[in-house]
């Protein structure tokens, strides 16, 4: 029901149990996401002990794709864990959450590799990312829900925003972690054997936040509602059964939510994969780049939560949603030329393409690991050039052409490998790959980025802009969410688009998008998912999504 709220005090200052709420549930969602986003920005030394039977892109995309499944399950966690917490109550079921994430995490840097063991590493690598998954798809719901709960009706939008700074401080918390390791132990042996080290200390995390969380009271909504008998007895038929309310979950999907998650992913996670990945800038650079970013953007969280109690929770999303849309394509250009210009260089002077006939050409991933894409001279120069991360566009021949690939004007011809086998076929592909990587060489393609050629002043500012977009979007989300939906069933109703919004349209867009980059040669065609996603977003919210930041939720 919505009341306006003018006549409460607006020199409300926070006492010291609120202080203490959201203290205390930020610093374990902090922890959390520190266990959460290990596993991405480990992502490289994953695929290498753990998917290193396959060949070295579809490791790769295998890699990102065992991050997302963590990510997949998010949705059923917010219906396991926010039936619980709608029924038994807001604290004990984030406990049992936290409990479930730091133990998972904690053994995945014992897990050993895939050569030890064969397939049954990333089996288990797996499960643990499941049980992840599905104790964050608890988590955000409970704490987002108890800190609202306990804020004043005209400052929810800043107080919720320190649930919104969490994912952000437990990904910048996991960047200082690895940088650290990686600066002390050296490359090397942080390789061979220290990346398991930021796992394996989140169990003295674990204790810590499961500590400071014991020591908090029940929501005192959720109390009062349990004294007067009128907590939901069956919260998911409540929530999803009934067309009232299940108009609102999708609302807040498709209008909110499913927009805000790509541009958080993009600007956090896909930046950084797109620097290290594509760009070749070395792992350490390009993370303590982000960490700079992060540490620049991070409090605009807390601002943009401010301001959506000022103006309201709509005009921020929708307009960070719409600023996205049309600003990727040329931040992520700028990137290029920023991070590694001698590569932004040789695309412009001497671009690649593939000469081919198209319907001969495979998409370039291999689940099982089994296709070496050396069948037709299509399928061996498009292996060669998904391994380089340059960019090539395709042109297509009438079937019977021999596969060529052109660099600028310099034209290098792919073998007839159908007509080969055994070690000829293997020695006239090998002949064919020293060609042409001396011919992109000789172009000016770079193996690496220089690190004396990164303008890493434009980098951190592109990188700025990106983060800027997330906290404009995600700032709001949380008291936009927690006001949409009633208390018998807010922790269910709030949790499931959220979940479906992060979990699915943003945890698979890193997977998505390299997979997009990949069958089309184009390191930019990724974009596309984030920019049509975060345009359906302004639509369905201008069309749809209310404004609520006036909202009464003690109802």
């Amino acid at each position: 029901m919505a009341t306006a709220y003018d006549d409460i005090p607006k020199h409300h200052a926070a006492t010291q149990n609120e202080k203490m709420v959201i203290g205390a549930s930020s610093l374990g969602t902090v922890f959390e996401w520190y266990d959460f986003y290990l596993y991405g920005l480990l992502a490289s030394y994953i695929s290498a002990n753990f998917f290193s039977g396959v060949n070295e892109t579809t490791g790769f995309i295998f890699a990102l794709a065992a991050f997302a499944a963590g990510f997949a399950v998010r949705p059923f966690g917010a219906l396991v864990f926010g039936r619980i917490g709608d029924i038994v109550g807001r604290k004990n079921t984030f406990l049992v959450t936290m409990a479930i994430m730091g133990l998972s995490t904690f053994s995945v840097g014992l897990l050993p590799s895939y050569d030890s063991i064969g397939m049954a590493a990333p089996v288990i690598l797996i499960i643990m990312r499941l049980l992840q998954g599905l104790a964050l798809g608890g988590e955000y719901g409970g704490a987002a829900t108890y800190v609202a709960e306990h804020a004043p009706d005209h400052k929810r939008g800043l107080y919720t925003s320190w649930i919104q700074t969490t994912a952000t401080f437990g990904l910048f918390a996991a960047l200082l972690v690895v940088i650290g390791l990686r600066t002390v132990m050296g490359e090397d042996v942080f390789g061979e054997w220290g990346w398991r080290v930021p796992f394996l200390i989140s169990i003295i995390l674990l204790a810590v936040s499961m500590w400071i969380r014991m020591q908090l009271n029940e929501s005192p909504v959720f109390q009062k509602m349990k004294e007067e008998g009128k907590t939901s007895k069956a919260p998911l038929t409540e929530a999803f059964g009934q067309w009232k309310n299940f108009r609102w979950v999708l609302v807040a999907l498709l209008g909110a939510v499913a927009g805000q998650a790509v541009v958080w992913y993009t600007g956090q996670f896909y930046a950084l994969f797109f620097l290290e990945k594509t760009m070749k800038v070395d792992g350490a650079t390009a993370n303590i780049l982000i960490a700079i970013a992060l540490a620049i953007g991070t409090p605009f969280f807390v601002f943009f939560g401010w301001l959506s109690d000022k103006i309201g929770r709509k005009p921020l999303i929708i307009g960070g949603c719409a600023i996205a849309a049309l600003a990727y394509f040329p931040l992520f250009s700028a990137l290029t030329t920023a991070a590694n210009p001698a590569l932004a260089k040789a695309q412009a002077a001497a671009p690649v393409t593939i000469v081919a006939h198209q319907d001969e050409c495979s998409f370039q991933f291999d689940p099982v690991g089994k296709n070496k894409f050396d069948s037709n001279g299509c399928d061996v120069a498009k292996a060669y050039m998904a391994k380089t991360g340059i960019s090539y566009e395709n042109a297509d021949v009438p079937s019977g052409t021999q596969a060529q690939v052109k660099v600028g004007e310099t034209v290098f011809t792919v073998p007839a490998v159908a007509t080969l086998s055994g070690d000829d076929k293997k020695a006239a592909i090998t002949a064919f790959q020293d060609e042409l990587k001396a011919g992109l060489a000789g172009a000016g393609y770079p193996a690496k980025a220089d690190p004396d050629q990164i303008d890493k002043t434009r980098v951190v500012a592109i990188l700025v802009a990106l983060v800027l977009l997330v906290t404009m979007v995600y700032g709001p989300i949380a008291a936009m969410l927690v006001e949409l939906f009633p208390s018998r069933i807010r922790y269910t109703s709030m949790s499931l688009p959220y979940h479906i919004g992060n979990g699915w349209f943003g945890g698979f867009l890193p997977t998505t998008a390299f997979a997009m980059v990949a069958a089309t040669g184009n390191i930019y065609y990724g974009l596309w998912y984030p920019v049509l996603v975060a345009a359906m977003t302004v639509v369905v919210g201008l069309l749809f999504l209310p404004e609520t930041f006036r909202r009464n939720i003690d109802q």
